[in-house]
């Protein structure tokens, strides 16, 4: 099975309280004049303590349209991300000189070259690398990475791979735009990356024969045991971006969480029977921060004991949802302040536009 080496996360270099990001919110996307109490409670209710933005609040209003917007997430996210890998490749012991694929995911700007093709020179990965970019599976697009690079190292058992997620979701916000799928995502996402180091099962076993039990090596990370995906049926429409002049503007329909109580329990039950196991078996949840609705329905739908989704709610309240980004966080702070016990079952899970769900099963 695919051996996951390491996971690493990181954030854009500016904190700011979530009521600095509603203040500015309220002059560039509120009609002047116009009551914010309706944004108050939005922001509010998201529970989101802080976010991290990729350009300082007084900033955004200097970019003028999508181009603009655009040309500082190819720079940013080519800078976060490099500083991202190259902190996991360190954390997994593999060299940039070891990676066979590289794959990335983002939706929140897009570039040709793509931003994983500026990254080969400036890490120093192989010029033979294969590159596999990813675009438009939003909030999925962690646990779709995932499950694709596992796909790949099954067939490569003696390879290595990253997956690299960088978002900077504060580039999409619209101004002059009060509608409430805007007002919404302005107090929910934030910027963020994530890098994953894992290895083809041949390649973990080698190394872990040459470390001879050496802490921190690839014999240390949960290993991953299958996926599965699902679109259902008429929900297209829930999720995603309109594509205008001033960039992407957010497509977010109140039905999400119904959608989630109608279709998820069947997912993720058939998938953890096909392996023998139950709800219960799984000793712990990796869940995508969605907001707080999704998190409740997530909750009600597999019927999840108190306290299961308690690292996600965490991550949602200090950063907010990072999109493809977060689930990984979670990823990497399940595994550093609560390990499960050897051996035992975990689910990573992602939805995003499609609409769509992303499992992966691990043995941790």
């Amino acid at each position: 099975m695919t051996r996951i080496a390491a996971v690493h996360g990181a954030l854009a270099p500016h904190r700011h309280a979530q009521s600095e990001i509603t203040d500015i919110v309220a002059r560039t996307c509120l009609p002047e004049g116009a009551d914010r109490r309706v944004l108050d409670r939005l922001h509010s209710s998201a529970q989101v303590r802080s976010r991290h933005t990729t350009l300082p609040l007084e900033r955004y209003g200097e970019l003028d349209g999508f181009g603009a917007a655009n040309d500082v997430f190819i720079t940013a996210a080519t800078d976060l991300g490099a500083r991202t890998v190259r902190e996991a490749l360190h954390r997994s012991g593999f060299s940039p000189a070891d990676v066979d694929l590289l794959i990335f995911t983002s939706v929140t700007g897009i570039a040709t070259p793509s931003i994983d093709a500026r990254l080969v020179g400036r890490l120093g990965l192989r010029p033979d690398v294969k590159r596999l970019p990813l675009f438009g599976l939003g909030c999925a697009g962690g646990a779709a990475g995932l499950a694709r690079m596992h796909d790949y190292l099954l067939g490569r058992p003696d390879q290595v791979a990253v997956l690299l997620s960088v978002e900077l979701c504060t580039l999409t916000f619209q101004r002059d735009d009060a509608s409430m799928a805007n007002l919404v995502a302005t107090g929910l996402f934030g910027d963020g990356a994530a890098a994953v180091v894992a290895c083809g099962a041949d390649r973990a076993a080698a190394r872990n024969r040459s470390a001879e039990g050496t802490e921190g090596l690839a014999s240390d990370g949960p290993t991953v045991i299958d996926t599965r995906s699902h679109l259902y049926p008429d929900t297209g429409s829930v999720m995603g971006w309109e594509i205008r002049t001033s960039g992407f503007q957010v497509v977010l329909d109140p039905q999400v969480p119904d959608v989630v109580r109608r279709y998820l329990a069947e997912d993720v039950e058939g998938f953890l029977g096909d392996h023998g196991l139950k709800p219960k078996d799984v000793t712990a949840w990796v869940c995508h921060p969605g907001g707080p609705k999704v998190l409740h329905a997530v909750t009600e739908a597999l019927e999840l004991p108190e306290g299961a989704l308690d690292v996600t709610w965490r991550h949602l309240k200090d950063v907010g949802n990072l999109s493809s980004s977060s689930v990984l966080h979670v990823l990497r702070d399940t595994l550093a302040d609560r390990r499960p016990a050897p051996g035992t079952p975990g689910l990573l899970l992602a939805m995003g536009p499609g609409f769509a769900c992303e499992l992966v099963l691990l043995r941790w």
